[in-house]
């Protein structure tokens, strides 16, 4: 068999290998994250899903993101949740009034969009395969790509969290309950 004939992306490299494996975990764990009952338990499997995205960064040799990734994300945004959790006085155990009984239908709603979104991402890349060397400043790129076309989501996601927080200090406020 010529080897100059098989695509490469069906003799990965170590690096690929990992980004796989890192990959594998981060969505694993962010099922965690939705499926467990207890709110700690989320906001720690949280932090493994954003510690294996900042892995996905580091092989991608985008250094400073990863620990952009690290230090925003792990290191203040799991802790605004937890925060957020210890000030609405939330259950930290299990909870029976977590499970709201529509389990069937947002298992199909959730299979649903994964199958949408996995379809727009396959169509949308099919001809797109880069390798993860740095080819050409292909982290260059990436990073580029981040900082300018997703720099207003990420920002938009800072003010919702800021708002969560706000929220939470207001529910959590006994001295304005009258006032309803």
């Amino acid at each position: 068999m010529n080897l100059d004939a098989v695509p490469s992306y069906l003799t990965p490299t170590g690096q690929e290998i990992v980004f796989l494996l890192l990959g594998a975990v981060a969505v694993g764990s962010a099922l965690l994250v939705v499926t467990t009952r207890q709110l700690v338990h989320a906001a720690l499997w949280l932090v493994v899903t954003f510690g294996a995205l900042a892995g996905c960064y580091l092989v991608l040799t985008a250094e400073f993101v990863a620990w952009v990734q690290v230090l925003i994300y792990v290191g203040a945004v799991v802790v605004l949740l937890l925060f957020g959790i210890m000030l609405t006085r939330a259950p930290i155990g299990r909870s029976p009034d977590l499970d709201s009984g529509n389990r069937v239908l947002a298992a199909v709603v959730a299979l649903a969009t994964a199958v949408l979104l996995v379809t727009v991402v396959i169509d949308g890349f099919r001809t797109a395969y880069a390798p993860l060397t740095e080819v050409d400043g292909a982290a260059k790129t990436i990073g580029s790509s981040i900082f300018r076309t997703w720099v207003l989501p990420f920002e938009a996601l800072s003010v919702l969290l800021l708002a969560a927080l706000i929220g939470a200090i207001v529910l959590s406020r006994t001295d304005i309950r009258g006032r309803d």
